[in-house]
Order: structure tokens, then C-alpha cells, then sequence
């Protein structure tokens, strides 16, 4: 297929620039943003035979983006079960979730750096009928050459800032080709709708992946010996916190000046924790130390739905400082548990208006706000007790969506 110029250059250069993929591949590996060996996986390469039968390719960059997937996942394999369903992510961490939490049956890979060789090698060994993109992952090579070869493109909770869309503009043929080779789009928000339509796309209904799914998963024995190292403290948990964000809800927590309360930290790159354990003087779940101080550090990958079953008060970090955008808040929500955020949820701030109306979630604007309603939540159970019945009845609500969209990616399905 005939490229717009600036995708074309794209093309010739990004191949001019391959060879050094291995090198950078390698470095990227000494600083554990690689997975060494599956290297030749990015490079299109695997030893991981293609199955038998029609391959639905599902792609998402991150461990959020990959997350989001699962309900798709279980979906289509429940519906078509003849479907052999292959899971791509690009991330060290998204890759050791989905080992933990894809079906067996599922295949994952590492997604190929988008050079034209790389891009060539994987789509010869897979050969997918439909390609599922999640959320903002455009990448032109990959995308373009799977249309060129016929593959049917969707692109799923999409979400484009206004900044990314401001950029794409400066090149409206290309952005036309690159929204238009898709042939189902559906935004995840009304600003993404009218951004992707402003680049030539015809967007479908809304879809938000992350709205979706089950409670996460826990280890029932687990959970009993934990409650008992509790020993009845009432429990906040401080999830998916970024550096700066702990100080602040510890902070507010020693403010509240209980005696029988415990503070559970997990920060969303748990490679922190031996730093934040030795901060706070505070046990390390890695280090099979259980929560016998006022604080404790949950540094383990894969085991939030433990931490947020212990929790009596949730507190969703990503939005206390700017820049990050806050995190998913259905994850608790699923569990029946009162969420506090922060002032900076820009990433969701149409998931946590519909919260904050469903009073199932409360925004903390500083940290004397955040310390009142830490007290308020512990101090009057019943209240927390009704905004995570909220919470819950929200998330159960968002179903829904997954049916609708699931009727309308059928038609792209191979038969």
C-alpha cells in the first residue's frame, strides 16, 4: 500500500536504524527493561511454534494496557473457542503478568520494535487474521503492514491526549492513514472520540477496557495468615504509589495518631521497596517479613488482590503529584472497598466523576484533606462500608460494555 510521505520516510529511516535494534536491545537488558533472553523476540524472532488455526493478535504496551485485556480474552474463548489467541505486550513487567494470569491455551510474545524487518518476521510467523490494539499504541510499520497484508485492525479503549493529537496533526495524511487502517475504533472517552475524529477516523461507541473484568485473584490461605499477622489493625493501603506519593500518605497517616491502624504501601514499581522499607523502617514483604510495625512495605508483583482484601480504606496513588495521571480505581472497587485519590487523576477523570457521584470514591485536594478523610473512613465504618457497596455496584455495572463490543469486533473475526 502507497504510504504518505512523512510514514514513508518513517519507514526508511526506522530500517536504516535496525541493525542497531540488538545493541540497544542488549543495553536495555543490563538496565532490566528487557527480558535477555527473549530478545530475539523483538527482533520478530521466536522458537514458539505458530498454532494451528485461525491467530486473533491482542496487543497491549504496558502491564495496565495487558490487564485490560483479559476480559476480551475470557470472552473470545468462551465464544470462540476454535480461536487460537495470541497476547502481545512490550514491557519486562506486562510480560511476567501475563504468565501469571493468562488462560493456558493463550500464547504471549514480546511485541517486535517497529522496523520493517522485525515487523516483517513476526507477521510471517503468526499470520493473524485480527490484530487488537489497546488504548494509544500506534505504531506505523507494525500497523501498516499488517493492513497491507490483509489483517483486520481494531483499535479498542482507545485514548489519544490532546497533546498527541496536536502532533499527528502537523501531518493530517499520515494521521489519516494510520487512524484510517483501522476498521473498528472505539474510544474510551468522548475527548479521544473527537480527537481520533479530528484525524480522519469514524469512531464507534465507547469502549473502556479497564472498566472491565473480575475481582483480582488471591490466595485464600494466604489471605487468613495475613489477617492474622493484622491482628484485627484497621488496614490502609496506599496502592500504586510513585516516588514522592509514600511521603505523603505517610504523612497523613502518622497524623491520624491510631494506635491500631497499619499502613500498607505498595508502589507501582515494586523494585522500590527495599528503598522505601529502609525509609519508613518498615518491613519487606520480599523479605518474608510480615506487618508487625505501623508500617509495611507490599513490594511482591501479582498480589494486590491480597493487599486490597486486607484493606479497610484504599488510597489510589498515580495522583497526588502531577504528571502521572492516577491509576485504574475498579480494581479495589471490584472488591467492595472506599477509594480515596488525589488531585491529579487526569488519566481517569471521567471514571472518578461518575465515582465521586456514586459517592463510592473521594478526592483528596491536599494532605490535611487526606488525613480528615483517612480519620473519617476509620472513624465510621458504616460509611465506608457503604461507599465500597457503591464502589462494587459501579463496577458490576460496566459489563455491559464488553457484550456491545464483542458484537461488533464479530464481524472482523475469521469464521
Amino acid at each position: 500500500m502507497t504510504r504518505p510521505l512523512p510514514l514513508a520516510l518513517y519507514g526508511a529511516a526506522t530500517g536504516l536504524l535496525e541493525p542497531f535494534a540488538p545493541a540497544l536491545l542488549r543495553r536495555r537488558a543490563r538496565r532490566g527493561k528487557e527480558d535477555p533472553a527473549r530478545l530475539a523476540e523483538r527482533l520478530g524472532r521466536t522458537d514458539t511454534p505458530r498454532p494451528v488455526g485461525p491467530v486473533v493478535w491482542l496487543h497491549g504496551v504496558s502491564v495496565g494496557e495487558t490487564m485490560s485485556l483479559l476480559p476480551l480474552v475470557s470472552a473470545l474463548r468462551a465464544r470462540r473457542p476454535y480461536l487460537r489467541l495470541l497476547v502481545t505486550s512490550g514491557t519486562v513487567t506486562a510480560a511476567d503478568m501475563m504468565a501469571r494470569r493468562l488462560p493456558p491455551g493463550v500464547t504471549h510474545q514480546f511485541a517486535p520494535v517497529d522496523g520493517p524487518a522485525a515487523v516483517r518476521r513476526f507477521l510471517d510467523h503468526w499470520t493473524p487474521s485480527l490484530g487488537v490494539f489497546v488504548e494509544s499504541e500506534l505504531w506505523p510499520n507494525l500497523i501498516l503492514e499488517a493492513k497491507g497484508r490483509g489483517v483486520r485492525l481494531a483499535l479498542v479503549s482507545a485514548r489519544m491526549t490532546e497533546a498527541s493529537a496536536e502532533r499527528w496533526a502537523k501531518w493530517p495524511a499520515a494521521a489519516r492513514a494510520l487512524v484510517g487502517a483501522f476498521d473498528l475504533a472505539l474510544p474510551q472517552d468522548e475527548a479521544t472520540d473527537a480527537r481520533l475524529r479530528r484525524l480522519g477516523a469514524i469512531p464507534g461507541p465507547r469502549l473502556n477496557l479497564k472498566l472491565l473484568g473480575e475481582p483480582l485473584a488471591v490466595d485464600e490461605a494466604e489471605l487468613g495468615r495475613m489477617r492474622a499477622a493484622v491482628a484485627g489493625r484497621k488496614v490502609v493501603l496506599a496502592a500504586s504509589t510513585h516516588p514522592g506519593e509514600e511521603a505523603i500518605v505517610v504523612r497523613a497517616f502518622r497524623d491520624l495518631g491510631r494506635d491500631d491502624a497499619l499502613l500498607i504501601v505498595a508502589p507501582r514499581h515494586p523494585d522500590r521497596g527495599p528503598g522505601l522499607a529502609r525509609e519508613f523502617a518498615a518491613p519487606l514483604r520480599t523479605a518474608g517479613q510480615d506487618p508487625t510495625g505501623p508500617i509495611y512495605v507490599a513490594d511482591t508483583l501479582g498480589e494486590l488482590g491480597l493487599f486490597f482484601r486486607l484493606a479497610d480504606v484504599v488510597v489510589m496513588g498515580g495522583a497526588f503529584l502531577s504528571g502521572v495521571g492516577g491509576h485504574n480505581p475498579l480494581e479495589p472497587a471490584r472488591i467492595g472497598r472506599p477509594i480515596l485519590t488525589g488531585p491529579h487523576a487526569f488519566n481517569a477523570t471521567a471514571l472518578y466523576a461518575d465515582l465521586f457521584a456514586e459517592a463510592a470514591a473521594i478526592e483528596a485536594a491536599d494532605d490535611p484533606a487526606l488525613t480528615r478523610h483517612l480519620r473519617g473512613l476509620l472513624e465510621n465504618p458504616a460509611i465506608a462500608r457503604r461507599m465500597g457497596e457503591a464502589a462494587l455496584a459501579y463496577a458490576g455495572r460496566q459489563g455491559e460494555a464488553l457484550d456491545q463490543a464483542l458484537a461488533l469486533l464479530d464481524p472482523l473475526l475469521p469464521a
